[in-house]
């Protein structure tokens, strides 16, 4: 009975981090195939532990490095992608970049950004997490 629930109503789980530089600025990404600028994420793979996750796709979408462990924040609900979508959201410190990102197939573009001066475009998402850090009020449920 198990195996068919899990074959009908498959939940899906997603990461993002907020990795911030040693100046504070933090790294953002806009993909190629989906407008906005957004924090480095993404699905986390079968045997994968979020962490792993979270550590790989900022390594892919931005060669970036956290020497620190994470600091996890919340845990939302992704209405917006399905209805069994949930994204674990992290805090890094001290990220560094091991290298340039180039664009590739999937990052048009990304950078480290200071939080005054955000890019044109920011998600609606990516803004309520960073006003979410920043003190704002307690992180919603919904991502």
């Amino acid at each position: 009975m198990q195996s068919a629930h899990l074959l009908a109503r498959p939940m899906t789980l997603g990461v993002r981090g907020a990795a911030f530089d040693e100046e504070g600025r933090i790294f953002l990404v806009r993909h190629t195939y989906l407008p906005g600028w957004y924090m480095p994420g993404g699905g986390v793979d079968r045997g994968e532990t979020v962490e792993e996750a979270l550590h790989r796709e900022m390594a892919e979408e931005g060669n970036l490095v956290a020497p620190r462990p994470p600091e996890l924040f919340a845990v939302y609900y992704n209405r917006a992608a399905s209805k069994h979508d949930h994204v674990v959201f992290y805090r890094c410190d001290g990220v560094v970049q091991a290298s340039e990102k180039k664009p590739d197939r999937e990052i048009a573009e990304s950078g480290f950004f200071p939080l005054d001066d955000l890019p044109d475009g920011l998600t609606d998402a990516t803004r309520r997490r960073l006003d979410e850090l920043a003190g704002g009020g307690a992180p919603d449920p919904y991502w």
